[in-house]
């Protein structure tokens, strides 16, 4: 799987979370402090480049991180296609990949420790989409709370 993920600043846990990640075999594009190069550190822009190579099937998940994690939700939900949830535990990452189709994970800097930066990961990839009537519906109106604006 192809994961793109940003930050507007590299820490243990990033790299943690990257080396974590190949050791799963998937392949990494890198934004913000992560990636080689890149000037735009900033949260609201490696998180934008992050949620548009997502929805442009770029990449097919992506992870981004900030202090809290609420600029990078912010930022990240605010491009059309995108579901990012913001766990702090793994039973958070459950929910919102079941329930809310969630494609982009994001992580707290400051409250995410690595161990739960793991549990999360692990819950994360191995917890399939609700397909659901119900559950179908409700991704249909978020998709169309998105064609309003």
């Amino acid at each position: 799987m192809k994961i793109a993920i940003g930050s507007d600043e590299r820490t243990n846990l990033t790299d943690r979370v990257l080396e974590e990640l190949k050791q799963r075999g998937h392949e990494v594009i890198l934004f913000g402090s992560l990636a080689e190069n890149d000037p735009e550190i900033d949260w609201p822009v490696s998180c934008s480049k992050v949620a548009s190579a997502v929805a442009t099937q770029k990449a097919d998940e992506g992870i981004v991180f900030c202090w809290t994690g609420t600029g990078a939700s912010i930022a990240t939900n605010k491009v059309s296609g995108i579901r990012a949830a913001l766990c702090h535990d793994a039973e958070t990452a459950r929910g919102a990949r079941i329930w809310n189709h969630a494609n982009v994970l994001v992580l707290s800097l400051r409250a995410t420790t690595e161990a739960i930066a793991k549990e999360i990961l692990d819950t994360w990839f191995s917890t399939p989409f609700s397909e659901d009537e119900w559950n179908l519906l409700q991704i249909k109106r978020i998709k169309q709370l998105e064609e309003k604006v």
